[in-house]
């Protein structure tokens, strides 16, 4: 049973800590939600700054205007309070001349007349008063000492130390803004002056003026303030989000038709309203859309006419070829017959036949993959098959180079959906290359496999690439040296082939290289048919190098296991010229 309960226990705290936890998810995405919605929207940024600077303006003024109708009403009611004191003192005091008490209660009679009359008629009364004996006043001889009189709610204490030290030591009239210890809920201005009491000697006479009205008209002030500074903010809000709408909207839209133009949309157009400058973006967009509609539509004749081209002398030539081709092999095995020179004719021209048999045979597959009309016949394969297949094929011309071709594959099936023949083209591609640029040393091949792909990985260790020539080593034509002898008599296509080919498979060919220490390429394939690649078990670049790899193009990194292993930096998927990855 105790087991069960604290189970029961565990499974209801569960539930709370997955609240919590997604409570704080909710959190971190409103959170990322709320910055991109402030990064991505000017007018969110213009409205809410302009109304963040227009709250502290008004906040500012209003401070400012609130203290200064504060102080004014303060002072002016010090003068009034000062010059009223003044007066009802010096009524007091007269009425202390006029007056003969004969006894001590009589002069506490007269005191306390005196100060009900200085208060003034009714509960509403315009002042306080206070009449205090000074800590070491004494009365006539004989007579009893006048204790301290107030007005209802006053007390000896509401009147400040200083105040009354002041007061003593100057006999003039002082004044003190104090709040009372009464707490009457505003702070009053205390005005003090001395008085002679018959038979008492001097007093203290205190009179308190409460500042409620003031500060009933501060409030008033402070909350006409503050609506009218918060009904201002909201107009300045509202007018900048009226005036950036108007603005932005253009801009949007602008950006948007420029989205769809990059997106390939070429007949997008800005509508022109108007003649201000709004409209003049429009009529300058829309001349730049269609020049460079127009300037695509030439460039893509263009392109049409130059592969048409080399598609129709392509197959125009392919007859006289074979005509050619066969006399060459007449000539070729007569050559026994010739002198030496024609015997050597003979097998140039053989040669060199050859050679442009298999330059014609490559524009024909290039002008197949600029047509579209490259098609893929994949099957179940195991791709450790077609690279023995491939080095097999290759092994004599690695034997006259001098090199070794040294294969690396899984005992078990690399089994890949792929179309055989295009495969095993991009591998002796591959392999030729490094044969060709190997200096004789050995050649790695590596098969490796995952969940996910299957790769190759082709390593010579012969002259090898600078960093700035990586991103053309799948141009068409091109090659790293110019003047190197082609012993091997390539066309130059093979690897816009094997890029082309691979694309089919919706694979990646990479590349690494440095300069003395050869090349490694990098075919990697899915495993099936229309299957994201989510992995490469090969990395590119070598174990035990750290080569730089920041010359080459920008590519996507590799999620999910494996990506990037090997010891080295992940090498960006190196381009053809056409941006393919």
């Amino acid at each position: 049973m105790r087991a069960g309960a604290g189970g029961v226990g565990r499974a209801a705290r569960r539930p709370r800590g997955s609240r919590a936890a997604r409570v704080r998810a909710l959190r971190r995405g409103a959170g990322r939600g709320l910055l991109r919605r402030w990064r991505g929207s000017l007018q969110l940024r213009v409205v809410a700054t302009t109304t963040a600077l227009g709250l502290l303006v008004a906040v500012a003024v209003g401070t400012y205007l609130l203290d200064a109708v504060a102080d004014g009403l303060v002072e002016e009611r010090r003068r009034v309070a000062l010059a009223d004191a003044a007066r009802a003192a010096a009524t007091a005091q007269a009425q202390f001349d006029a007056s003969t008490p004969g006894t001590a209660a009589d002069v506490e009679q007269l005191a306390g007349d005196v100060v009900s009359a200085l208060e003034g008629p009714g509960p509403d009364r315009l002042r306080g008063v206070l009449l205090l004996a000074p800590p070491d006043a004494a009365g006539d001889e004989g007579a009893a000492p006048v204790r301290d009189l107030a007005s209802d709610g006053l007390s000896p204490a509401d009147v400040p130390d200083p105040l009354r030290r002041a007061v003593r030591t100057s006999g003039v009239q002082q004044v003190q803004l104090t709040d009372l210890s009464g707490g009457t809920g505003a702070p009053s201005l205390v005005v003090g002056s001395t008085v002679t009491l018959p038979r008492a000697g001097e007093r203290e006479l205190y009179f308190v003026y409460p500042l409620t009205s003031e500060q009933r008209t501060t409030g008033l002030v402070r909350t006409t303030l503050a609506g009218g500074g918060l009904a201002l903010v909201v107009l300045v809000g509202t007018l900048t989000w009226v005036v950036t709408r108007l603005v932005v909207q253009p801009v949007r839209e602008a950006a948007g038709k420029a989205e769809r133009l990059a997106g390939g949309h070429l007949d997008e157009r800005m509508r022109t309203r108007g003649s201000d400058d709004f409209a003049r973006l429009a009529a300058a967009f829309n001349g730049m859309a269609a020049g460079m509609q127009e300037h695509i539509g030439r460039l893509e004749e263009l392109s049409r006419l130059q592969q048409r081209f080399v598609s129709d002398v392509s197959h125009e030539l392919r007859t006289p070829l074979t005509t050619i081709r066969m006399a060459g092999e007449v000539l070729h095995d007569a050559r026994s017959g010739f002198d030496p020179v024609a015997a050597r004719s003979a097998e140039l021209l053989m040669t060199q036949l050859e050679r442009f048999d298999t330059l014609l045979s490559d524009l024909l597959e290039i002008s197949r993959f600029d047509a579209g009309a490259a098609a893929l016949e994949p099957d179940p394969q195991d791709v450790r098959a077609l690279v023995h297949r491939v080095v097999d094929f290759t092994a004599a011309l690695a034997e006259r180079r001098g090199s070794t071709v040294l294969v690396s594959a899984p005992a078990s099936p690399c089994t890949a959906e792929v179309d055989a023949r295009r495969i095993e083209r991009v591998l002796r591609n591959l392999l030729g290359n490094a044969v060709e640029h190997g200096e004789s040393r050995p050649i790695e091949v590596t098969v490796a496999c995952d969940e996910w792909a299957v790769a190759v990985g082709v390593r010579d260790h012969g002259v090898g690439l600078a960093p700035a020539q990586l991103p053309r080593v799948f141009d068409r034509f091109w090659r790293a040296d110019p003047a190197r002898a082609r012993t091997t008599g390539g066309s130059g296509l093979g690897l816009a082939i094997a890029l082309e080919d691979t694309r089919l498979h919706d694979g990646r060919l990479e590349v690494w290289g440095s300069p003395g220490h050869g090349c490694h390429f990098v075919l990697t394939v899915p495993r099936s048919v229309g299957r994201p690649l989510r992995s490469c078990p090969l990395p590119v670049v070598p174990l035990g190098w750290r080569e730089p790899v920041a010359a080459l193009p920008a590519g996507r990194s590799w999620p999910g296991p494996g990506a990037g292993g090997g010891g080295g930096a992940r090498p960006a998927p190196v381009t053809g010229a056409d941006g393919a990855p």
